[in-house]
């Protein structure tokens, strides 16, 4: 028995690709693809692509699941890969949508997760201990960007609708407790002034969705001024540009208006970019902006959410797929790579149902910590799941 990989289901075939070996090689033919936790009858997701729901060591896989039609009161469960047993890590999780949910992550090179949940009104930040269940209340009326699962470090923001108090990034050690500042939103209008007037005028900004470089020394993050109204709206708040900042030095490397879901590489300087420019995917580099096509143009991917292999050579994407003639309504899973230009589709499916959330579920593609497995999300019925595709 093979735990999660019971269920195989091929569903695609490669699409410009050249030659059978190389680092696509493994994706090629004989991959598995299988819910993570089939015959669940829940919706069940993982939080990001910016973010492995597989442990470091590979032996669980963390997912937020939910029985009710919009998936925005749940629970935690993490999944033995070897088994295919879960267990529940938290229940009665509330979150802002099924999009990201609860932005659960793993932390502590794996001996703990840490999200985020609305308890009584109040956005909390809370981390728990795999070994022994225990939580703790790390912060309050915070929400969660995006670490790396081998540090204790994670970024904290203000709700992007409503900061209060708290507009500006923080860093917290999940281990200590400790909670500091690293940069002032006001730090960011002065820097960029020009452009904060003209897009924000006087409005009060905050700091929104901040992300961690593997290495912890640059973080990504948007700015956000309040709309007003309900937190599950689309007009909640209004959220605009892309800014990188160097930690330790204490500076600003990059910045630019459209934000275009950009992930990180593993270098830890240069982001993944999907359609910000008329030559499709690419990489940019944070310290100068440069761009760097791979030797064979790669399109767009349409509503596409890029991630990074563990090797920096790799990528997975997932794209819409009317432009590769497929039916509207439904969206493919690619692996590609960054040197050659060279990619395929590793699954396809209807992605037009899941969750009623105001906020949909995407794919949002993600490689397991040693590269062999993808893990997305596939709307193709009344219930989001989680997926994983396994290469041979």
């Amino acid at each position: 028995m093979r735990g999660l990989l019971l269920v195989s289901s091929l569903c695609s075939a490669p699409l410009a690709v050249q030659g059978e070996s190389g680092p696509l090689g493994p994706w090629r033919d004989g991959v598995e693809v299988s819910p993570v936790l089939p015959g669940l009858n829940r919706h069940s997701v993982h939080a990001n692509h910016l973010a492995s729901p597989e442990s470091p060591d590979g032996k669980w896989v963390l997912l937020y699941t939910s029985g009710t039609p919009e998936g925005h009161v749940g629970e935690l469960r993490v999944v033995e890969r070897a088994t295919g047993k879960a267990r529940v890590l938290v229940e009665n999780v509330t979150v802002e949508d099924i999009h990201r949910a609860a932005c659960q992550q793993w932390v502590s090179g794996g001996r703990r997760v840490v999200f985020h949940d609305c308890r009584q009104g109040e956005w909390l930040v809370v981390c728990v201990e795999m070994d022994t269940g225990r939580e703790r209340v790390l912060a309050r009326e915070r929400q969660l960007g995006w670490g790396q699962p081998w540090a204790n470090l994670v970024p904290l923001y203000g709700p992007h609708w409503n900061p209060g108090g708290h507009p500006d990034l923080e860093l917290l050690d999940v281990e200590s407790g400790t909670l500091r500042t690293v940069l002032k939103a006001e730090a960011v209008r002065a820097a960029y002034a020009e452009w904060a007037t003209k897009t924000y005028g006087d409005r009060p900004l905050s700091i929104f969705f901040p992300v961690l470089s593997p290495d912890l020394s640059r973080v990504f993050f948007k700015l956000a001024t309040p709309g007003g109204g309900d937190f599950r709206s689309a007009q909640a708040s209004i959220r605009k540009g892309l800014f990188c900042y160097d930690l330790p030095g204490s500076r600003f490397v990059y910045m630019q208006e459209y934000y275009g879901h950009p992930a990180w590489h593993a270098d830890s300087r240069t982001l993944l970019w999907t359609s910000v420019h008329p030559g499709g995917f690419a990489l940019r580099d944070t310290g100068g902006g440069v761009l760097r096509p791979p030797r064979k143009r790669l399109p767009s991917f349409p509503g596409s959410h890029p991630a990074c292999g563990p090797g920096g050579r790799l990528f997975t994407v997932d794209t819409e797929l009317e432009p590769f003639d497929g039916p509207k309504g439904h969206w493919g899973v690619v692996v590609g790579d960054l040197e050659a230009g060279d990619y395929l589709f590793v699954h396809k499916f209807d992605n037009a149902r899941g969750a009623a959330s105001w906020r949909r579920s995407h794919p949002h593609p993600v490689f397991s910590p040693d590269g062999n497995r993808l893990y997305f999300n596939v709307n193709a019925t009344a219930w989001t799941e989680l997926y994983v595709a396994a290469c041979r």
